[in-house]
């Protein structure tokens, strides 16, 4: 009777614990049919970035410096909020903001890291946000980085940021570059 006894509280125990049911859940997966319903777009962008290190209101500082036995600056890290426009112009309109840092992450070229949001401001974009993190290669002409997210409009986005530099100033440091953003979202 005692191994009837034992077998049926294992029993009970065991898969008992298939029907309870918990109030909070950590995880939960959608049916496909729903990724069916919503059609994913390519959307192409293009705007210029300021990157303004000087003057009484920059948009980009150092808030790391180089260990002083540096040469080539490895170690820099810019905090940034600069503005992102329609035309290569300080003056031409506003759509957005780049907002985040980049590092000087190589210690044998002009190689950043980059850990951006390109906030928009106007039009069907406004309140949305692309998500940059990766390596920038300053000195190439035309530079390949990943989008590896987004929020808003571009939710669920992947796709890629060719930069291409406008004007530098080697004095200050200040920079104008170009942007053509591909990214799928949907």
């Amino acid at each position: 009777m005692a191994s009837v006894l034992t077998f049926f509280s294992f029993y009970l125990m065991l898969f008992s614990t298939s029907f309870t049911t918990i109030n909070g859940v950590f995880s939960n997966q959608s049916p496909m049919e729903i990724s069916i319903k919503r059609m994913e777009k390519l959307t192409h962008l293009h705007f210029y970035f300021h990157d303004i290190l000087d003057g009484t209101n920059p948009s980009a500082i150092r808030i790391v410096g180089p260990p002083k036995k540096s040469v080539s600056g490895f170690g820099s890290t810019f905090m940034i909020d600069d503005p992102l426009t329609e035309g290569p112009e300080a003056s031409s309109k506003l759509v957005g903001r780049a907002q985040g840092m980049y590092a000087l992450a190589s210690q044998h070229d002009l190689g950043l890291l980059m850990v951006i949001n390109y906030a928009f401001l106007e039009g069907m974009y406004k309140g949305s946000a692309l998500s940059i993190l990766g390596r920038n290669p300053a000195l190439d002409t035309v530079r390949e980085m990943p989008i590896v997210g987004g929020s808003g409009v571009f939710r669920y986005a992947r796709g890629y940021a060719l930069a291409k530099t406008v004007w530098f100033s080697p004095k200050s440091g200040n920079a104008v570059v170009q942007y053509n953003v591909s990214v799928l979202h949907f």
